[in-house]
């Protein structure tokens, strides 16, 4: 291979899943003002990649075509652009990239998205935080009120798809904070979970799974929901008087339940998540997992020049945890 020249993964058009990924060799680009150039060594793969694939967020991303997608990364700075101050070639570290370029040897951050990785955080561990362990972040945070330092009064939570994702983030967060909390997964996984620190795990398969029924009767104040093709009716039974549901997957249809629920001026709320990545919050994530504190679980690892079943993994929505690819 060239020089300056990288392996990367790209499609060209919109659609087509993992048989549309093409393996190329790409210049290695150069950091501009405020950005900083790094060697990857692992990324991860987050539903939200194959979703921009589909077309969910044109005509924003992909801004052109070829794209390379992947927005979560962990490597090494090799070389910084004007104005950066905070790293230099050399330091390991953590990034979540605005408009992807992850599945590749190399790849240009935001400084200001970027954060510094310790030794005792793996870099299959680092790429695995920022977009679902930010969306669980600040879905409890945010949109739910819990406070992580364990104050305030007791939350009873719900959390749907507890073992995908951002479900096993939303797990461990919301055990630091004052909670009682139910989750769902499918019976393979329900050890797991437990493990994680749920109070009570259904099976999403039983009838109570599929209701939703918390096992000791509670109302759920918040529900955590990390899946799709739940309708409102289920919550809405299942929530305390001012409960609410905050949807990490918005489609169409919540926003439409969103207009519904305003028009029935109830005090039960569907709040859809838009997650705005934070530098603090990455931080405060890598440090909890410095800390032993949180734990990612890694569904898998896949090199990058199998990157298509990465992808196809993840479509299929069945991973536990998150599935990293490494160059």
């Amino acid at each position: 291979m060239a020089k300056d020249l990288m392996h990367a993964v790209q499609y060209s058009k919109y659609g087509g899943g993992a048989a549309a990924l093409k393996h190329v060799e790409v210049p290695i680009p150069t950091p501009k003002k405020d950005e900083v150039l790094l060697k990857l060594e692992a990324a991860s793969i987050n539903p939200i990649d194959w979703k921009i694939q589909n077309g969910m967020l044109r005509p924003f991303l992909p801004s052109k075509f070829p794209f390379i997608p992947g927005g979560d990364v962990a490597g090494e700075v090799v070389k910084v652009g004007p104005g950066v101050t905070n790293y230099k070639a050399g330091d390991k570290v953590v990034a979540v990239l605005a408009s992807g370029g992850g599945l590749a040897e190399f790849v240009v951050a935001k400084e200001s998205l970027t954060v510094a990785r310790p030794p005792e955080v793996s870099a299959a561990e680092g790429a695995s935080l920022p977009v679902a362990g930010l969306a669980a972040h600040q879905a409890l945070t945010q949109c739910a009120g819990v406070k992580l330092d364990g104050s305030g009064q007791q939350v009873n939570i719900l959390i749907t798809a507890a073992s995908g994702g951002v479900g096993q983030y939303a797990v461990q967060l919301a055990k630091l904070g004052n909670t009682h909390i139910t989750a769902t997964c499918g019976a393979r996984n329900m050890d797991l979970v437990k493990s994680l620190g749920a109070d009570e795990v259904l099976d999403y398969w039983t009838p109570d799974g599929v209701a939703l029924k918390s096992p000791s009767g509670r109302k759920y104040d918040v529900v955590i929901h990390c899946t799709t093709g739940i309708p409102w009716s289920t919550f809405d039974s299942n929530l305390s008087a001012n409960g609410k549901v905050v949807d990490t997957t918005p489609g169409l249809g919540s926003l439409m339940s969103v207009a519904l629920k305003k028009l029935t001026f109830s005090k039960k709320q569907l709040v859809p998540l838009f997650m705005i990545p934070k530098k603090e919050n990455l931080e405060y994530l890598v440090k909890l997992v410095k800390e032993g504190k949180l734990k990612p679980i890694i569904d898998s690892k896949h090199p990058l020049s199998k990157a298509e079943d990465a992808w196809a993994k993840s479509i299929d929505g069945h991973a536990t945890g998150k599935i990293v690819v490494e160059p």
